[in-house]
């Protein structure tokens, strides 16, 4: 299959297993309301795991995410014609696993009626606004989650179907340890495409979709990467 057509699969599938678990916890008469962030930080480390391995099976490179793709792209280990289609595939995939999260928990979203609980299903928000810390703490993580998964690399070749499994556990600790200010999005499509599915789906009871933060999820997490690329460049 097309590099394209993988990376979009492996973030729709992201997407579809890491919305589903936030909607699972925070909606509404389902059997995991409430169940905490432990649940939430390791649905989606479970997430990664299945959008990468699928990504990378399918023809893709397992990015899932354009902060990554343009840090590979920054420091030669990407090809940049392909930056254009890849970013696409990213957003695209993203949007397409909100919808399908927003279908599975339909009915709960009608029985629930916290309005910000229903956007977090769609996209990040900060525990304590303050743009700069936002900013900064998004860097951070994606910084780790960039040069983590670098420093992976040489180690992951013979993993078979394990291949994803060291940048899942990667995102797992990033979660627990760096999720609480901001809910980590260390991805702009992650964040984005399903912000963008959240206005435009005809969600009962939905409030803005909260616009003026949307900057942070997307420049931090490509500032971060970029950083971290050019530092293991440096040093490795």
């Amino acid at each position: 299959m097309s590099p394209f057509l993988g990376e979009f699969i492996g973030t729709a599938f992201l997407i579809l297993l890491g919305g589903g678990v936030v909607a699972n916890v925070v909606l509404n008469k389902t059997y995991g309301q409430n169940s905490g962030w432990i649940v939430i930080s390791f649905g989606w480390a479970m997430a990664v795991f299945l959008g990468v391995y699928t990504s990378v099976k399918l023809g893709g490179s397992g990015h899932l995410n354009p902060a990554v793709t343009i840090a590979l792209a920054a420091t030669g280990a990407f090809k940049s014609s392909l930056v254009a289609s890849y970013l696409l595939a990213q957003l695209a995939g993203a949007f397409t696993g909100a919808v399908l999260v927003w279908l599975t928990y339909n009915k709960h979203f009608e029985a629930s009626s916290d309005a910000d609980l229903k956007k977090a299903i769609f996209c990040t928000a900060p525990a304590i606004r303050s743009p700069l810390h936002n900013f900064i703490t998004e860097f951070i993580g994606t910084f780790v989650l960039m040069f983590g998964a670098l420093a992976f690399t040489p180690a992951t070749t013979s993993l078979g179907t394990l291949d994803a499994l060291p940048v899942t556990l990667l995102v797992l600790g990033i979660g627990l340890s760096l999720g609480g200010p901001t809910g980590y999005a260390i991805n702009p499509a992650r964040d984005l495409g399903p912000r963008i599915a959240h206005f435009l789906l005809p969600i009962p009871g939905k409030r803005d979709s909260d616009w003026s933060y949307s900057w942070i999820p997307i420049v931090g997490p490509i500032a971060g990467a970029l950083l971290a690329a050019w530092t293991f460049s440096l040093i490795k």
